[in-house]
C-alpha cells in the first residue's frame, strides 16, 4: 500500500499525533471560565480577575419581571470573606462598550491611576448612592457582602434572588448583548468620589481573599420548576443556545451511520473506507464526549470541562485525518495506483502539518480568547 518506508512514516504520525494530544492536553490547564456558574476565590493583590462573559437574549417586549414570561437575563450569588475589609472593592458587570476601555486601562504601574482610568466614564453613567445618584445603570456592587446579608447595594430584598447577596437583572429589548463580569481591587472614596487602588499592605499582613458563587442565567431563576420552564436555554449563553439539541440530533445520525460504515468496511476491505471509517469514529467519540457534557451543562451549568476537551480533541483529530484522506485522493492513492511516491508524500505533509497546527493554534486562541 506504501513504498518500502512505510514504518518509518508511520512512527512519524504517530509521535505526531501523541504530541498534538499533549499540547490539546495541556490547554484544560488554562484558566479559562466557560461555565455559567462560577466559583473560586479573588486575592486582592491580584488586582482584577475576568470572570466571564456571558451572552444574554433579547428580551421580549411582553416580558415582566417575575412572571411566567420573564426573559430576563440575571446574575446573582454570593461573595464573602472571612477577612474584614477596611473599605469594599469592586464588583462590576458591563456590557460590551463600557468594558473594552476599563479593561484597557487595567495595566497601569500605577495602581491609583488605573483605578482611575478604569471608572473615569463609568463614573458618568452608573449608580452611586453618594456620588451618582440620579444615573441609572446598575453596574458596580461594593464586595465583599458581610456573610448571612445583603450586599451593601442591594436596597430592595424583593429584587434579590433567594438564597443570594446581589442580583442584576439585564434587560435589553433590542438585540442580545454579551456581558462581562470581573473583579478589581479598587474602591470609591464616598467622601471625595475618587477611584483608588486597595492596597492591602496598609490594613492585612497577608493578601485578603474573596470566595465568591455566581451563577448566569437566561431566565428567572425563581422559575425553573414551572412547566414552561426551558432548561435547554437556561443555563446557556446566547451564542450557545440551541447547541444541546444539535448535539443529539448529531448523536442520532452518527449511531445510525457508523454501524452501517463499519458493516461496509468489513464486506469492501477497501484503503480509503478504512480511512473514512477512522475519520468517522474519531467524529462520533467525540459528539458523545460534548454530548455528555452539554447534558451536565444543561442541568448545572458547570458540564464537565474535561469531557468537553477530550470531545475537542477527537473533533481535531477527525477532521484533520478527513483531510488526510482528501489529499490522498487528489495525488490518486487507492484510486489508480496503492503507492505514493517520496517526493509526493513530502508535498503532502507540507501541506497536512500546517494544516493541523493551524487548526490547534486556532482552538487554543479560542479558548484564551473568551473575553473579546
Amino acid at each position: 500500500m506504501w513504498t518500502r518506508n512505510t514504518p518509518g512514516r508511520t512512527r512519524w504520525i504517530l509521535l505526531g499525533a501523541a504530541a498534538l494530544w499533549m499540547l490539546l492536553g495541556a490547554v484544560g490547564e488554562l484558566p479559562v471560565a466557560r461555565a455559567a456558574h462560577l466559583t473560586g476565590t479573588f486575592e486582592v493583590d491580584e488586582f482584577f480577575r475576568f470572570l466571564h462573559k456571558f451572552g444574554f437574549q433579547k428580551t421580549e417586549k411582553h416580558s415582566q419581571k417575575d412572571t411566567e414570561w420573564d426573559t430576563f437575563g440575571y446574575i446573582y450569588g454570593n461573595i464573602t470573606s472571612s477577612v474584614n475589609f477596611t473599605v469594599p472593592v469592586t464588583l462590576a458587570v458591563l456590557d460590551k462598550r463600557s468594558f473594552l476601555e476599563y479593561y484597557a486601562n487595567r495595566n497601569d504601574y500605577d495602581r491609583d491611576v488605573a483605578c482611575q482610568r478604569m471608572f473615569e466614564k463609568l463614573d458618568k453613567i452608573v449608580y452611586s448612592r453618594a456620588c451618582n445618584p440620579h444615573a441609572e445603570a446598575d453596574y458596580l456592587r461594593r464586595i465583599p457582602c458581610e456573610p448571612g446579608k445583603l450586599c451593601v447595594d442591594e436596597d430592595t430584598r424583593e429584587n434579590v434572588v433567594p438564597g443570594s447577596q446581589f442580583t442584576f437583572v439585564i434587560s435589553d429589548p433590542n438585540v442580545p448583548r454579551f456581558w462581562y463580569v470581573s473583579m478589581v481591587a479598587c474602591y470609591q472614596n464616598v467622601s471625595t468620589c475618587q477611584w483608588h487602588h486597595y492596597d492591602y499592605r496598609k490594613y492585612h499582613p497577608e493578601p485578603p481573599a474573596i470566595n465568591y458563587d455566581i451563577t448566569l442565567v437566561n431566565g428567572n431563576p425563581n422559575r425553573q420548576t414551572l412547566s414552561f420552564f426551558n432548561p435547554l436555554l437556561f443555563h446557556f449563553s446566547f451564542d450557545q443556545q440551541n447547541t444541546l439539541e444539535m448535539y443529539l440530533i448529531f448523536f442520532v445520525v452518527y449511531l445510525l451511520m457508523v454501524p452501517l460504515q463499519i458493516y461496509a468496511v468489513r464486506l469492501q476491505k477497501h484503503p480509503v473506507t478504512r480511512l473514512f471509517t477512522v475519520s468517522l469514529v474519531l467524529e462520533f467519540v467525540s459528539v458523545c464526549l460534548l454530548l455528555t457534557h452539554t447534558v451536565r451543562y444543561a442541568m448545572n451549568g458547570v458540564g464537565d470541562e474535561k469531557l468537553a476537551i477530550m470531545g475537542d480533541i477527537f473533533d481535531i483529530f477527525s477532521r484533520t485525518s478527513f483531510m488526510l484522506i482528501l489529499l490522498l485522493l487528489a495525488k490518486g492513492w487507492a484510486v489508480t495506483r496503492l503507492q505514493i511516491s517520496v517526493s509526493s508524500w513530502i508535498l503532502l505533509m507540507v501541506i497536512w502539518i500546517p494544516y493541523c497546527a493551524i487548526h490547534v493554534l486556532l482552538y487554543i486562541w479560542n479558548r484564551v480568547s473568551t473575553f473579546i
